[in-house]
């Protein structure tokens, strides 16, 4: 049943506003975005939908097809309500919305769409946006996508109290069909960049779920930022992994052996985004192996993000008909694997990369395949 249909069934009405909001997946840059360096995400058909109508009351409803539950809160004051955690995402847009000025009305809405949870496709970034751009509109005002994205970013790490960087909602908010988003974390400035004709983005989704809160993924900021703590102490002038090039990396021999390797990922990591980045510019797709292979063996062996069924997956994408490059996507510790994939065999590539996944593992895998697609927007009906 679709959004609209869910909000008739729901409130007996329709609804006067359609609010898509794409996930994303990152093509190269993992654990860069909070230490200030570089990435390059693209959106994917997958997305959240929001279908909403102003209410008649000073209260925002919103009903989530995902957990089959309702959340409420009133408008004027959103922060007062108690609500579970899935509820606080939407609930922290709104009282943010509210910090910034903005004088929000009561809504009814249903909250759908295909996008997986704790697959690594920024479900919680789209969810954010999308609550955003809704509230926005209903109230009959519009943010920048920049000024949105900053908003929904502190939400996520202020409010909701999930640990996270700037890459999920820039690239959510800010990207374009059929190109990928070049996003430098520390000046925040971006420019797109077009992907290959006749290449489709690839989602192998391990269907091993995690959660940020529930995985290493803070204990591996704390790490990055030892490591610039001691950094400092020979070099006062780094204040962030960004700092450093490839030929600093003799400056991490002196950090403890964890440190190093944690820092060493970083430093490569950016370095091999400008090289991704030049490659796709440049046509020259067939360096896409080689640099998006270093990055997962990177974060398997470095970062030691990976896990089996990541590693099983790649391996299996890599071996499938018409892969031209495959690394883990996301944070880690579960969630899914990307691969540029030729559009002419993405049909016999899912077909070989689900089989080689399940002989390797003994798991189901799910894997599909997208264009590139722009970012959220917003649609009267």
């Amino acid at each position: 049943m679709s959004p609209a249909d869910l909000f008739r069934e729901r409130f007996g009405r329709r609804p006067s506003l359609l609010v898509t909001a794409p996930g994303r997946v990152n093509l190269i840059g993992e654990h860069t975005d909070y230490n200030a360096g570089l990435v390059l995400p693209a959106a994917i058909e997958r997305s959240l939908v929001v279908a909403a109508d102003a209410g008649g009351s000073p209260r925002i409803r919103l009903y989530a097809a995902a957990f089959d539950a309702v959340a409420e809160f009133s408008a004027d004051a959103p922060g007062e309500a108690s609500l579970p955690r899935w509820a606080r995402y939407a609930q922290g847009v709104a009282v943010y919305l509210v910090l910034r000025g903005i004088v929000l009305r009561g809504l009814d809405a249903v909250v759908a769409g295909d996008l997986p949870i704790g697959s690594g496709l920024s479900s919680s970034a789209a969810f954010e946006v999308a609550v955003a751009l809704t509230l926005e509109r209903i109230a009959g005002v519009t943010l920048p996508p920049r000024e949105r994205a900053l908003l929904c970013y502190r939400v996520e790490g202020e409010f909701v109290g999930v640990p996270c960087g700037i890459m999920d909602q820039f690239a959510v908010s800010l990207c374009r069909r059929d190109h990928a988003l070049f996003l430098d974390c520390r000046s925040l400035e971006t420019h797109h960049i077009p992907l290959p004709a006749g290449v489709v983005l690839a989602v192998c989704d391990t269907g091993v779920r995690r959660a940020l809160q529930a995985s290493p993924y803070g204990e591996r900021r704390q790490e990055c930022r030892e490591a610039v703590r001691l950094l400092q102490q020979r070099r006062p002038m780094v204040t962030s992994l960004r700092d450093l090039m490839p030929d600093d990396l003799p400056l991490l021999d002196p950090l403890p052996p964890r440190l190093r390797r944690r820092a060493r990922h970083v430093v490569a990591e950016n370095a091999r985004v400008i090289e991704a980045a030049r490659a796709l510019e440049g046509g020259e797709t067939g360096r896409l192996r080689e640099i998006f292979l270093a990055s997962h063996q990177s974060l398997r062996d470095d970062f030691e993000v990976s896990c089996p069924e990541l590693d099983a997956m790649v391996e299996a994408a890599l071996e499938a008909p018409g892969c031209l490059a495959a690394r883990m996507t996301g944070a880690g510790f579960g969630g899914a694997v990307v691969a540029l994939v030729e559009r002419e065999e993405q049909s016999r590539f899912l077909e070989v990369v689900e089989d080689g996944y399940r002989r390797r593992t003994g798991r189901r895998g799910l894997c599909f395949t997208s264009a590139a697609v722009g970012g959220a927007r917003a649609e009267a009906i």
